[in-house]
C-alpha cells in the first residue's frame, strides 16, 4: 500500500487555487496544532458494562467490543465514524447474537496509520479481524463501506461469512455519494479534492459545520446523539486523522468497483435501504439484479445513518434474515 506518509503528499506541489492566501494555510497549521487531543475513552457511555478490547493486527491496533452470546453478528460502520452509530441496536442484538463491532484504521480510536486509503485497506482489515478473532459461520451487517465491505468478501468467497445484511451500500456515483446530503456537504468534500485548498479546509473544520454535514445522514437531526456527534468531532483532532480522511475521500471512487464482483456472491443477501439514504432508486436495484437471489427492503424515514434513524428496523431486519432458512 502506498503511503500517504509526509504533509506535502496530501497537500501536493502544484495546482491550488490561484490567489489562495498563504497567509490562511499558516492559519490552518496553528489551528490543528492547537487542538485537543482527547483520550481514548475507557468506557462506552451508552453501554459501561460492554468492556473496550484492541487487538494488533498486522502492527495497527483496532479498537473493537463484543457482547452477548450466541451466532456471531458483526457490525461494520460507516465512513468517517465508528463503532458507536450501533449503540441504539446493540443492547438489543446482544440478546440474540455475539455482536462484534470495532473501528477501522483511521477511525473512531483504532490506529491511524499512514496508507493510502483505498477500499482494499478496509476489506483486509475486516477479513483480518475475523481471521485474528476465529470468528466463523458469521452474519456481518454494515452501513455505507460497511455494507459494501461484506458483499466483497462474500464475493471473494470468503469461508467466514455466512450470511450479509447490506444497509445502504457505497458503491455507486464515483463514491460521490455523500456529496448529495446537502449542499454544504458538495461543497467541502468537493473542496477536499482540491491541492492545497482541501487539507487547509480539514484543518480549518469547526464542530457547527461537522454537526451540519452529519445531519445530512439521517431524516431527523435529533436522531444523532449529542455526545456522539462530540466525540466524532473530538476523533477528528487525533494527529494524522485528516490525512487520512482526505486520502479515504480521494480514494471514494474505487468503492464502485465493487459492483463488478457481486456476481460471483453465493451467500444469502439481504440489502437494506433507508428512503432517504443517498443512493438512487436505479442504484438499489442494480445491486439487487447483480446479487443473485438478494433480497431488498426500504425502510421508510430513514437516512443513511439508519441505525440511528431507524433503529427497530435495522434490529428486525437482523433478526429475520439471520433466522431464515434461504
Amino acid at each position: 500500500m502506498g503511503g500517504i506518509g509526509h504533509e506535502s503528499s496530501v497537500d501536493g506541489h502544484s495546482g491550488g487555487s490561484a490567489g489562495f492566501s498563504s497567509g490562511l494555510v499558516l492559519v490552518s497549521y496553528v489551528v490543528e496544532a492547537m487542538r485537543s487531543v482527547p483520550n481514548a475513552p475507557t468506557v462506552l457511555s451508552w453501554a459501561p458494562e460492554i468492556p473496550i478490547q484492541y487487538v494488533d493486527l498486522n502492527g495497527v491496533k483496532l479498537r473493537y467490543i463484543t457482547a452477548g452470546s450466541g451466532v456471531p453478528l458483526v457490525l461494520l460502520h460507516t465512513i468517517r465514524t465508528q463503532l458507536d452509530i450501533f449503540r441504539k441496536v446493540i443492547p438489543e442484538l446482544s440478546k440474540h447474537f455475539k455482536v462484534y463491532a470495532l473501528d477501522y484504521p483511521g477511525h473512531g480510536f483504532s490506529d491511524i496509520p499512514k496508507v493510502d486509503y483505498r477500499p482494499e485497506v478496509f476489506v483486509d482489515t475486516v477479513s483480518g479481524f475475523l481471521d485474528k478473532l476465529d470468528i466463523r459461520d458469521a452474519i456481518v451487517a454494515g452501513i455505507s463501506i460497511g455494507g459494501t465491505i461484506p458483499l466483497i468478501l462474500a464475493a471473494r468467497q470468503n469461508s467466514r461469512l455466512k450470511k450479509v445484511i447490506s444497509i445502504n451500500p457505497y458503491d455507486y456515483a464515483a463514491g460521490r455519494g455523500i456529496h448529495r446530503s446537502s449542499v454544504l456537504a458538495n461543497l467541502i468534500f468537493s473542496l477536499s479534492f482540491v491541492p492545497i485548498v482541501g487539507p487547509t479546509v480539514m484543518r480549518l473544520r469547526n464542530s457547527i459545520v461537522e454537526q451540519k454535514i452529519l445531519e445530512g445522514g439521517v431524516a431527523y437531526p435529533e436522531a444523532l446523539p449529542v455526545d456522539f456527534k462530540k466525540e466524532l468531532f473530538q476523533v477528528g483532532c487525533r494527529p494524522g486523522h485528516y490525512k487520512a480522511f482526505i486520502s479515504l475521500i480521494r480514494n471514494s471512487s474505487a468503492w464502485d468497483k465493487a459492483r463488478h464482483e457481486y456476481g460471483r456472491i453465493r451467500i444469502p443477501v439481504l440489502l437494506v435501504y433507508g428512503a432517504h439514504d443517498w443512493s438512487r432508486p436505479e442504484e438499489r436495484d442494480a445491486n439487487q439484479k447483480a446479487i443473485a437471489g438478494a433480497e431488498m427492503t426500504i425502510v421508510s424515514d430513514a437516512g443513511h445513518f439508519i441505525s440511528l434513524d431507524a433503529p427497530d428496523e435495522v434490529i428486525r431486519s437482523i433478526k429475520r434474515f439471520s433466522a431464515s432458512t434461504t
